[in-house]
């Protein structure tokens, strides 16, 4: 992206510290926006991934730190993990989404609860409420964060509307909801609860930029005036069109794998991307995806310098940047200008080259 297709940069320096970072998602959005991001990840893979990348990384566990440690930042974000409560994962989670939402109503009436969440069937599920503790801490120390955003898989959604009602008790407002990655630009459908607050304004989700995916259907008349959704087929360059059988069943049919069509958008890409079956519409079989045209899936840029192991994984359980881009403007009250967004997805990556913004004041 050359520095002139740029619109004004955001007032001064808006450094954010990313919760449970993982190997970037938010990080590479941010760094598109012209924020200074420290991330936090425990996992060695995705670490593997941030230093190869240029991100400013603390290799640790969020438990184990404070919004003291990083007082600079004025933006609170996270993604906390995500297995027990996803469909695919072990379901604790989602079975304990009443307990956990009573732990947000305890946090908010200054109890605390770090002894109650050890009694969870997987320890896993309590680190939903983390960036709840950073939030109130920086409140109790009188450094609240300006902004704050959250995302999840769709089950989360009612922890983020307890949350939403616990930050409104200290001066926050907030809004939060589904969005589908596919009206946003990603080549892919899926769906993340969303969560974004400010102390100083009513925030709003951001507004779609494309239709929604609606398999074998027409657009929605009322998505008519929105772009198309992007395909595949856009986002990865192959000589011929081809054919996604998914690792998984559907409609609870094991056998059943779903197809798409590299004219039409991915599905949810998972830690088991590379498991996917690639054909041709005559079921000749193809290369597989490979790991960099995965995270392209992802909005990653293609030359995303993936290292460590389990790189399917890290790719699967990242925000994708393109959404996280849209996200983060919202929260901070910027304007994306989408042509520098596309040649920012699909250019290189040079985190030094990528801290030139895409947004201006709204």
């Amino acid at each position: 992206m050359l520095a002139d297709q740029s619109i004004a940069s955001p007032p001064g320096p808006i450094h954010m510290v990313d919760l449970f970072a993982g190997p970037g998602g938010l990080d590479v959005a941010a760094h598109w926006l012209g924020l200074v991001v420290d991330g936090i990840e425990w996992d060695d893979n995705a670490c593997a991934t941030r230093t190869k990348a240029g991100l400013r990384t603390r290799h640790a566990d969020v438990r184990d730190h404070k919004p003291a440690d990083f007082r600079e930042a004025t933006v609170l974000a996270g993604g906390p993990p995500c297995q027990t409560y996803t469909v695919a994962g072990s379901g604790a989670g989602r079975r304990a989404l009443e307990q956990v939402r009573g732990f947000v109503k305890q946090m908010a009436a200054g109890e605390d609860v770090k002894e109650s969440l050890k009694n969870l069937d997987d320890v896993r599920t309590g680190l939903v409420l983390e960036p709840l503790r950073w939030a109130l801490e920086a409140v109790k120390d009188g450094r609240p964060y300006d902004a704050i955003v959250l995302e999840q898989v769709p089950a989360v959604l009612p922890v983020w509307e307890a949350v939403g009602e616990a930050l409104a008790g200290v001066g926050y407002k907030s809004d939060c909801g589904i969005l589908h990655t596919e009206m946003f630009g990603v080549p892919q459908t899926r769906r993340r609860a969303i969560l974004i607050a400010r102390r100083d304004r009513k925030p709003s989700l951001p507004t779609p930029t494309h239709q929604l995916y609606r398999k074998g259907l027409p657009a929605n008349p009322a998505d008519l005036a929105l772009l198309p959704w992007e395909t595949m087929g856009k986002a990865i360059t192959r000589e011929s069109p081809y054919v996604v059988i998914s690792n998984y069943g559907t409609g609870g049919d094991p056998k059943a794998r779903g197809r798409r069509r590299s004219d039409e958008p991915a599905a949810t890409v998972t830690g088991k991307v590379s498991r996917n079956r690639l054909v041709t519409h005559d079921e000749r079989e193809l290369p597989r995806f490979t790991l960099a045209e995965a995270g392209r899936l992802q909005t990653f840029p293609i030359d995303y310098p993936w290292a460590g192991n389990d790189i399917s994984q890290q790719i699967g359980n990242a925000i994708p940047p393109r959404l996280a881009a849209h996200v983060l403007a919202a929260a901070l009250g910027l304007k994306l200008d989408e042509k520098s967004l596309d040649e920012a997805v699909n250019g290189a990556w040079e985190v030094t080259k990528a801290s030139k913004p895409l947004a201006g004041n709204s």
